[in-house]
This record gives C-alpha cells, sequence and structure tokens, in this order.
C-alpha cells in the first residue's frame, strides 16, 4: 500500500524528467480519441475474467499481463496494489474496452506470471525500480504514451511515470492524489491511532514477518486480513479473493513485498542504478498531465481534505473526485467510477 506520510501531509516526488532506456516512437496507439462518454455499471452476475494472460520479455522481467480492447486503440495501462493483483481490474477493463481503449494490465514484479529473467537480479522493490518496469513494458510493447491509472502501489508507480516521464503519460488517474514515497518524511511518527493502519509495515520489518509471507497459510490469513480491513464496506466472496492470492504463490513475491515496505522505512538498501531517479523523487517535481485524483471516504488511509494536501503537486488539468461508502480497492468496489475518471481524466 502507499506512504505512511499521506495519513498527515503529502507526499513528495523529485523535479526533472528521468532517462530509463530509449523511448520508442509511435506504435499502435494511432486511433483517434475516443468520445468522453458515460459509463455503465456492470451488470450483476458471476466475477469477470481475463483471456488468457500474455507474457512478453520487458527489462529485467518476463511480465504477465492481460489485453482487452481494440489493438489499434488509445493505451490505457492499469496499474494494481498490494495485497491485490490484475483482478482489481477484471469488470474495469471490459468497460474501457468498450469505450474503445486498448486496456493493458499487467502483473507487477512478484505477482501472478510475472517473473524475473535471471536468478541473479536483485528482488528489488523500490519505487523508481517498479517505476521503470512499467517504461520497459511500453517500450517492450511499442506503445509511446498511454493514460496510466492505478491505485496502492500502482497509484505511486503511475504518479512517478507521469513526473519523471511526462513524455509517456497521457492522462493519469490516481487513487489517493500524490503517493511517491518520501523515505525521509517516513522516518518520523505519526499519532498512534494513525500508525495502527500500518501494522504490517512494521510487521515485515521483522524476521517473524518475513516469514509470514513465505508461509503460505499465514501470507494467506494476513492478506485476507488486509482485505477486510481496509474495505469494510465491500462484500466480496472467498472465491473474489482466492482468485487473487493465487497471485501470491509467485515464487518472488515474499521477497518483493517485504523489500518493498523495508525500503520505505529505511530499512533496506535499493540499488544504486536508481540513485538518480530517487534524488529527483525526493525533490517533489509536480504532476504536469491532465490529472483525475480518486479518494475512497472508507479507506482507513485516505488523507483529510479532500484532496487538499496534494493538490499543489498536480499543475495540469485537474479534477479531484471522492467516492462515498468506498474502500480502498477502488477499482474493483466501484468500476464504473473508476472507468469513468479515466474516460474523464483522457478528455481533460
Amino acid at each position: 500500500m502507499f506512504s505512511r506520510r499521506s495519513f498527515g501531509k503529502a507526499l513528495g516526488v523529485g523535479a526533472g524528467a528521468a532517462a530509463a532506456g530509449p523511448a520508442v516512437p509511435h506504435g499502435t496507439a494511432t486511433a483517434a480519441a475516443v468520445p468522453a462518454a458515460p459509463v455503465t455499471a456492470p451488470a450483476p452476475g458471476a466475477p469477470a475474467s481475463f483471456p488468457a494472460i500474455k507474457q512478453i520479455r520487458a527489462g529485467v522481467l518476463d511480465v504477465g499481463y492481460a489485453e482487452l480492447g481494440p489493438a489499434h486503440g488509445p493505451v490505457v495501462i492499469c496499474l494494481h496494489g498490494w495485497p491485490y493483483d490484475i483482478h482489481s481490474y477484471a469488470d474495469v477493463a471490459p468497460l474501457l474496452a468498450g469505450q474503445g481503449y486498448r486496456v493493458i494490465v499487467p502483473y507487477l514484479r512478484g505477482h501472478g506470471t510475472t517473473r524475473f529473467l535471471s536468478a541473479r537480479t536483485f528482488r528489488n522493490a523500490q519505487q523508481s525500480a517498479i517505476a521503470m518496469d512499467v517504461i520497459a513494458l511500453m517500450d517492450a510493447l511499442k506503445i509511446h504514451r498511454a493514460v496510466l491509472a492505478g491505485f496502492d502501489w500502482g497509484s505511486r508507480t503511475a504518479d512517478i511515470v507521469a513526473a519523471l516521464r511526462p513524455e509517456r503519460c497521457k492522462a493519469l488517474v490516481s487513487v489517493s492524489g500524490y503517493l511517491v514515497t518520501d523515505r525521509e518524511a517516513n522516518l518520523k511518527p505519526l499519532a498512534p491511532k494513525a500508525e495502527l493502519a500500518w501494522w504490517y509495515q512494521y510487521y515485515f520489518a521483522t524476521e517473524r514477518g518475513r516469514l509470514a509471507m513465505e508461509d503460505k497459510t499465514l501470507r494467506h490469513e494476513l492478506t485476507r486480513l488486509v482485505w477486510d480491513t481496509v474495505s469494510p464496506t465491500w462484500d466480496f466472496d472467498d472465491a473474489t479473493f482466492e482468485r487473487t492470492a493465487a497471485a501470491f504463490d509467485n515464487p518472488d513475491y515474499a521477497a518483493v513485498v517485504v523489500h518493498n515496505y523495508r525500503w520505505r522505512l529505511s530499512l533496506a538498501d535499493g540499488e544504486r542504478r536508481y540513485d538518480g531517479l530517487e534524488k529527483r523523487l525526493a525533490a517533489r517535481p509536480t504532476i504536469s498531465v491532465p490529472t483525475v485524483t480518486l479518494d475512497a471516504e472508507r479507506d482507513p488511509f485516505t488523507a483529510p481534505g479532500g484532496g487538499t494536501t496534494y493538490r499543489d503537486r498536480f499543475t495540469g488539468p485537474y479534477e479531484h473526485r471522492t467516492l462515498p461508502g468506498i474502500g480502498h480497492n477502488v477499482p474493483q468496489e466501484d468500476p464504473a467510477a473508476f472507468a469513468q475518471a479515466v474516460v474523464d481524466a483522457d478528455h481533460l
């Protein structure tokens, strides 16, 4: 999930555009912009599912991803968080495909069918590494620009790409706003009530927490507890959770998750090759691409103030929306509102 600082203040990133591999020319996203149109909620019934998962080598990974919509439509890349997977977008993706978008939903590193190409690669989950995975995926798929949309880890990742590589980001949808981790701010304590919500971060900082993530039964119970806690109004069934929990059986899942949270608390190092990116992120750059930010009313991590704590980080066309009665997993709890935000951001 996202950084502790969002509880009391906006989080920071740094200025400038970062180079991370060559930009590719305009690829398949050549269709004219889809017209802005209202998005209709999916009909009740059996949970939506994706077609066969595709794989592509991108950077240090063999990335598993779902794809829906016309091959030459404007591209939307939807990014999941923790402890979630691509199925957070199982209802959102068909809605966007129906609007004419080519929708790409990748498993993040350490999740599902995404694998490291080399056993020697450090299982790094610092924020800039995950963001550069998205650039590498876009390069591999020959996608020059895309609308980026995410929640939790996905919000942070999309924010970073929009801030550091705006030429690759046509528009942005970011649940909880500006979520780039400020490690210096994370060293300072919050009020005890706020700290309580972040219990798993401190658990993962211990050897017991690491062992729990490696134990399938304990991992299953822990992640289910997080779902129940952060989405108190979402009436999901066991099958919905189990479908996502299968993605946690990735052999690198525990290492990636534990490193992500330890890195945020300055308890683990990243890789030196990302130092330049992290320096830029530490300077809190603004995001200039058209953006819609979403706050979920029942998410325990939503900062007070209706988006005011991070409003100054967005300098381009901008809208903010609060979703009443919705918890942390916004795209799965309210797929129509999330898909509408994507369409609207693309037309700001």
